[in-house]
């Protein structure tokens, strides 16, 4: 009985370590999008509920929150390394749009130490 409940929580916890989003868009060309404006406002526009979403920005918008509480602990290699671009680029080129998902996702502040450190991590 116990080597049962043993094997379930190791079940368990493997299943809670390898889960990941999606990576069915991993392959966007995020260049592309934040070189072009008309591409970019949109998606941000979807995240903050202020216009409609592709199929893409739905999935952006469902998984946003916990991404930047869990400093993307769920995203694949790629959408680590695209979020930190893409964002970057919102915090220096679209400031507005920054705090405008700040004041959404994070009013408080109580993940600023999560995604701040996730931002200057390379990996």
């Amino acid at each position: 009985m116990k080597f049962f409940v043993v094997a379930i929580v190791v079940a368990l916890a493997a299943f809670a370590v390898a889960e990941t989003y999606t990576d069915r868009y991993d392959n966007i060309n995020i260049d592309e999008i934040i070189e072009n404006r008309k591409l970019l406002v949109p998606y941000i526009k979807c995240v903050l509920e202020q216009g409609r979403c592709t199929p893409e920005g739905r999935e952006l918008k469902a998984h946003i929150k916990d991404a930047l509480q869990t400093s993307c602990t769920k995203c694949t290699q790629k959408q680590r390394k695209a979020s930190r671009k893409v964002v970057k680029h919102i915090r220096a080129n679209e400031l507005d749009y920054w705090k405008q998902l700040l004041a959404k996702y994070d009013p408080d502040s109580i993940y600023e130490k999560n995604y701040e450190s996730f931002l200057a991590a390379d990996d």
